[in-house]
């Protein structure tokens, strides 16, 4: 016995399926890993540059900034003259509507000469242009000089200042000058607005081909570099004109064309680089918890997160424009912390960053910050039992990041204040903090599609009110308060040990819940009335065993996750039914008795936990039928039941130490005095005529 120290003799279809499935890693990985250069200088405006001499391995043009593009850009604007259809029939027949208005319904105003200064107006109005006051409003947002207007095949370059729109044509029929004699009072009584609509559409096709035609003026480059021409040398100054040339630089590394051998240069660094991590992954668990590569479920969980994690990294920075840090990285410790152990949670997550880190353009910062939000989840979430505990990791991890990547930044120098620190990477990193807590709806089915149990399904199969447990209290209340009294011994030795405590006292409460096919045969559950009695010992004994695999059934039925019915399975592993044994060998002395009729099916224990529950088990049923209560008759009881276990080699496939069953022992003989402690005898109160 010993921890992890079971070694499985692998066959060689087992090599084989590890030697398959780290080539399959590498392929999918390697084949879905972004093809383009990640090419970044370290250079900074009015700073010294630190590099060598840089020489220019081939031509490239010299980039604009982006502001200089939007200001020439904005100036070519100015140059644009969209194009609009003037329609002669909308004056007339506007001129013609309004004459008719005011025929019927001006008669009483008495202002001669109104009628022919309006028609003068309208005319006047038209002739300039109307335009549809989207339109106008768009030209005066860009800047828009001039305007061409079509009547016919003939076109007439207009300034906008001289068109009108509805609002603005209204404005100038009501304004008030030396040649209007008529005041605005008056004039709004004929209520011009109706007569006012655009007379210019605008031509789309023709205005947008004018508009290429000017923008295609605009050049995106004000210079080359020559092949071989130096661009800066070691000490010297970034000026704003080399830092045009270095950015450029990076560009053209980025976007040039790759020769056939430097492809397969780049994809032989893609495979060596992926394949050399995935070793390493693989050596670890060789090494240190090869019991782990003997379950696929485990296997299968590092795999998915040693795939999922960099694809969905390539996928948001191949496909969208946003920071690989808004992957919650951190979900890869909570995820294989919580289903096996903190260790194995660390190097799973380092090399899960390591095998990302390529794709980011700053590497060094971002496996440091992501390291310690590792580290930081690790600590803060030992075991996920609350919704609570989840929450306080992600600020601890949001927290420890923040820092982290702030202070790689400055010390680096990308960032020259407190203020830029907080915008680089702040607002991806808190969205993965958010998305962090997605890992608590991610638990159920992780765990059945895998078959892992949390704690928090654990936490929740141990509520009284279950089902199943209710159930047991209602039909067989005996074997339920055995099933709490076993959990508590359990949980107690477990706390002791280092085991899982609320995975076996979970375990302890399900163990016997086959004894609710016939209750009555088992001594707990019995009021005076014996069934047994009418039996054969060989029918007895097939009853109690049957409990075992009632209860599988039971799980079964019930969906209980597989780590519970391993607790029913083995409780008893392969022991005797003694009672029933003995009685039958002592009412047929000298007949051969096959104690394979009296053998439970077994298992025998194969975790720690698990001869937990068998040790408790047995304990708890054996001090039920103690006469004399006294420390030490539980003593020797205690290490009776417990030493018979071990030397029917009960537990040689767990890994449990001799020392952690001498601790268990101990906690059971302290336990069960709490238990069986006699209570002292309180005095009667005399009669004070007695005294």
């Amino acid at each position: 016995m010993g921890r992890y120290n079971h070694k499985h003799k692998w066959e060689w279809k087992d090599y084989f399926y590890r030697v398959a499935g780290v080539i399959l890693t590498t392929a999918i990985l390697v084949a879905l890993m972004p093809r383009e250069r990640f090419v970044s200088y370290d250079f900074h405006l009015g700073e010294p540059w630190d590099g060598e001499a840089l020489i220019a391995k081939d031509s490239f043009p010299i980039l604009k900034s982006a502001e200089q593009l939007t200001a020439e850009r904005d100036s070519l604007m100015h140059l644009i003259e969209p194009y609009f259809q003037n329609n002669t029939e909308v004056a007339d027949s506007q001129i013609a509507a309004f004459h008719k208005a005011f025929d019927s319904e001006c008669q009483d105003i008495n202002a001669p000469g109104l009628k022919t200064y309006l028609t003068k107006q309208l005319e006047d109005v038209y002739a300039h242009g109307i335009v549809p006051v989207n339109e106008f409003e768009r030209m005066q947002q860009e800047g828009t000089r001039y305007l061409r207007i079509f009547e016919g095949q003939m076109a007439v370059v207009r300034s906008v200042k001289d068109v009108f729109s509805s609002k603005t044509a209204y404005e100038h029929l009501m304004a008030t000058s030396d040649g209007n004699p008529y005041p605005a009072s008056l004039i709004s009584r004929c209520s011009m607005s109706r007569f006012i609509h655009p007379n210019l559409a605008l031509d789309e096709n023709k205005s947008e081909q004018q508009k290429q035609e000017v923008l295609s003026m605009l050049v995106p480059y004000m210079g080359q570099v020559m092949a071989g021409q130096k661009i800066i040398d070691k000490g010297d100054i970034v000026d704003q004109y080399t830092f045009a040339v270095l950015t450029s630089l990076e560009h053209h590394e980025k976007e040039r064309s790759l020769t056939m051998e430097e492809r397969l240069f780049r994809i032989a660094g893609h495979v060596f680089y992926v394949l050399g991590w995935t070793i390493m992954l693989l050596v670890f668990f060789l090494e240190f918890r090869s019991d782990y590569l003997e379950k696929w479920r485990y296997a299968n969980l590092i795999c998915l997160m040693y795939i999922a994690f960099p694809l969905t990294a390539y996928a948001l920075v191949s496909y969208t424009s946003l920071s690989a840090y808004l992957i919650p990285f951190a979900a890869v410790p909570i995820f294989v912390r919580i289903f096996m152990d903190s260790r194995t949670a660390f190097i799973t997550h380092l090399i899960v960053v390591c095998v990302t880190c390529p794709i980011v353009p700053e590497p060094v910062i971002f496996v440091m910050t992501e390291a310690v939000a590792g580290l930081v989840a690790i600590y803060s979430l030992r075991d996920l039992t609350q919704r609570s505990e989840l929450f306080r990791a992600m600020l601890l991890v949001l927290i420890a990041s923040l820092v982290m990547n702030g202070s790689m930044n400055l010390l680096l120098g990308y960032c020259d204040d407190l203020h830029s620190v907080f915008f680089k990477d702040s607002i991806t990193i808190c969205g993965s903090a958010v998305l962090l807590l997605i890992t608590y709806l991610l638990l159920f089915p992780v765990e059945r599609m895998l078959g892992f149990t949390s704690s928090i399904t654990l936490l929740e199969l141990s509520n009284a009110n279950t089902p199943l447990l209710r159930r047991l209290a209602e039909e067989a209340p005996g074997t339920f308060q055995h099933s709490i009294q076993v959990a508590n011994l359990c949980a107690a030795v477990a706390s002791q040990i280092g085991a899982k405590s609320q995975l076996v006292r979970t375990g302890a409460l399900y163990h016997d819940i086959g004894k609710l096919h016939h209750p009555v045969f088992f001594t707990e559950n019995q009021n005076g009335i014996n069934p047994h009695t009418r039996l054969t010992n060989e029918q007895s004994a097939q009853i109690i065993i049957s409990h075992v695999k009632e209860g599988l059934a039971l799980a079964e039925k019930n969906r209980l996750p597989k780590v519970i019915k391993d607790f029913i399975a083995t409780h008893h592993g392969t022991s005797v039914a003694r009672f029933f044994y003995t009685q039958a060998v002592n009412k047929n002395p000298g007949e051969e008795i096959d104690p394979g009729i009296f053998t439970y099916p077994g298992p025998n224990p194969s975790t720690a936990e698990q001869a937990i529950l068998m040790m408790a088990d047995s304990v708890e049923a054996a001090s039920r039928s103690m006469k004399d209560v006294t420390e030490e008759n539980i003593n020797a009881l205690v290490d009776k039941v417990v030493n018979a276990q071990l030397e029917a080699g009960y537990f040689k496939n767990c890994p449990i130490t001799f020392n952690d069953i001498e601790a268990a022992k101990e906690v059971f003989k302290d336990k069960l005095r709490t238990i069986y402690h006699t209570r002292i005898q309180y005095p009667e109160l005399k009669n004070k005529a007695q005294g």
